[in-house]
């Protein structure tokens, strides 16, 4: 079990420490506070050392927590900072802002605070003097690349108008604060450093090692995101691109990464950087001939036997970019790469009923992209239509994610080998698939019910590819409303049947939920209010066609339309050799 050390100490007490000696990591954000954090910090410390503006008020005893401080001891010795970077920056600019406003003051009593607070700012010497060169906190944030005006502001406590950085601007606002207290209540400005430095308590909690560290923050965390793999992932790079001499164009590559990922990636728990890592860790996997269900944790993956060796190969970064821009390109639905037969089957996969698809489709595109990032159109077409039935039919035949796994995990070594994916260990038996299918509910709550109608509707070759900007949710042709007024069916439980399912968009699904046939016709094809309003038609051809078709929909309809779609399906795989 990991070892913790954990002791509640005040400012002065955890900052004047002798071992006390800070290091922001090269993985770490870079520093984000603004005036508005500032200012409640200033606000609520100011409160609780000077109560209702009065110093005489203040009880001694009294104590005011500013959180936790996570730090592990790395190789150096030093204290990387896990957690608490913001505040611990933030309150090295005010203690430094407090010192600068002291230097002029000469009696006793002020003169011992202003020692204080450097024991506070800089390392000591053997007869705890300040080395004014020396500072207790050091950056190396590789992203940042105004850190140095943060140390030059702890050194020189100058931070003139040309400095534009966050460290400039929160320095200089903490300075008009202590200037304010100065001209307005010069009797409380001596109290203030005292009571921040004596009564304001953090809480350092110092890992034995990064992970441990890493797991503490993620617990503890809930003001902020906590640090991600990624974060980890790019300071391996900025040490390997350091050594070649190239860190500048490196910062440069990897925000302009982190912008694209954060426009096109939406995972629900990790970064969107983390969910890029991931997909090529899919690839890398591949290649390794890794076949096995036991999916390694993403830092643990790239960390590796070798301390990060695959961030270390040269193509790893330009990988990475290359994938970015092909999902940019899927996401945006670039008609320049992808030709619209290969758009109508990607809007379908964006629908999957789990992310699986999003990884082997990656394994794919690494393998097989031409130089210029393109794709042999027709091998495209037929690889995402065999994964489209082999995910969609898994879904029902062998619920959850976890199954999925092995299948798909063998075809990416297949791809790496140049194998074509045929999913020859794990087709279906024609009989056994459709009892499945004729079994299951499929319910709204369960995405593949919306993966089978968009499969179904873009299955029209003369149904427009819609955007994928288009909210679409679940519409019952034959309302719920209407079955709890005329009680017309058979077996209340056909109101989910897939033949009573389609997708439509919110912005008309909103309107016709309760509605009856007839009435659902107009919005399905559009019309115009009395008072000249256009409702626009839905962009679902087939709705359209039931709508003009029929003149009512009822339970006759439902089942021969569900036997429609089964057997589509069915053809389906049957065309993609899916089937035994």
């Amino acid at each position: 079990m990991s070892k913790l050390n954990i002791d509640q100490k005040s400012i002065k007490s955890l900052f004047s420490d002798n071992k006390s000696d800070f290091l922001i990591p090269d993985y770490q954000r870079p520093y984000a506070w603004q005036i508005t954090e500032c200012q409640t910090l200033w606000e609520d410390t100011f409160s609780f050392a000077i109560p209702e503006k009065d110093y005489q008020k203040f009880k001694p005893g009294n104590e005011y927590f500013l959180g936790p401080i996570v730090t592990y001891k790395n190789e150096a010795g030093k204290l990387e900072i896990i957690d608490g970077q913001q505040r611990l920056t933030t309150l090295m600019l005010l203690l430094r802002a407090l010192y600068t406003h002291y230097l002029v003051a000469q009696d006793a009593q002020t003169v011992k605070t202003r020692e204080e607070i450097a024991k506070c700012i800089w390392k000591t010497d053997e007869f705890s003097n300040p080395i004014m060169n020396q500072l207790k906190i050091d950056s190396q944030v590789a992203t940042d690349e105004v850190k140095e005006e943060f140390l030059s502001i702890l050194l020189t406590g100058e931070a003139p108008e040309k400095m534009k950085s966050n460290y400039a601007i929160n320095y200089r606002f903490f300075q008009g604060r202590i200037k304010d207290l100065i001209t307005k209540m010069p009797s409380s400005f001596m109290y203030y450093p005292v009571r921040l430095m004596n009564n304001c308590i953090l809480l350092p909690i110092e890992a034995e090692s990064q992970d441990t560290a890493l797991t503490i923050f993620s617990t503890l965390n809930n003001r902020g995101m906590p640090l991600s793999d990624a974060d980890i992932f790019k300071a391996q790079f900025y040490k390997y691109y350091s050594t070649k001499g190239t860190k500048d164009d490196f910062v440069q590559r990897w925000s302009r990464l982190n912008s694209l990922c954060e426009r096109i990636f939406h995972p629900i728990s990790i970064t969107p950087m983390d969910e890029l890592f991931t997909k090529y860790m899919y690839y890398e996997r591949a290649l390794q001939g890794i076949d096995s269900s036991t999916t390694e944790a993403l830092r643990k993956f790239y960390e590796g036997k070798n301390d990060y060796a695959l961030l270390k190969k040269e193509t790893t970064f330009s990988n990475l970019e290359d994938l970015a821009s092909f999902w940019d390109d899927v996401y945006s639905q670039n008609e320049d790469r992808f030709s619209l037969r290969v758009l109508r089957r990607l809007f379908v996969l964006c629908y999957a009923p789990n992310s699986m698809w999003g990884y082997i489709l990656s394994v794919y595109y690494l393998r097989n992209k031409t130089e210029d990032g393109s794709l042999e159109e027709k091998a495209l077409c037929s690889f995402l239509d065999i994964i489209t039935g082999f995910i969609w039919a898994y879904a029902v035949t062998n619920p959850g994610v976890n199954s999925l796994r092995t299948p798909i995990y063998a075809e990416m070594i297949n791809i790496i080998k140049g194998v074509p994916v045929e999913f020859n260990k794990f087709k279906f038996d024609r009989q056994s698939l459709s009892t499945s299918f004729e079994n299951y509910e499929f319910r709204n709550n369960r995405p593949i019910t919306k993966s089978i109608l968009t499969w179904w509707a873009l299955s029209n070759e003369n149904q427009v590819i819609p955007s994928l900007d288009t909210t679409f949710e679940i519409e019952h042709i034959y309302a719920k409303k209407r079955n709890e007024i005329e009680h017309s069916l058979s077996n209340p439980a056909k109101l989910e049947s897939i033949g009573n399912k389609a997708i439509l968009e919110k912005r008309i699904n909103i309107r016709v939920s309760d509605f009856q046939f007839g009435v659902k016709k107009k919005y399905y094809q559009g019309f115009t209010t009395d008072r000249g309003v256009e409702k626009e038609k839905t962009i679902n051809l087939e709705l359209i066609s039931i709508s003009n078709k029929n003149s009512d929909f009822i339970e006759e309809d439902i089942d021969s339309r569900k036997q429609a779609i089964l057997d589509g399906f069915y053809n389906f795989l049957e065309a993609n050799n899916l089937i035994k």
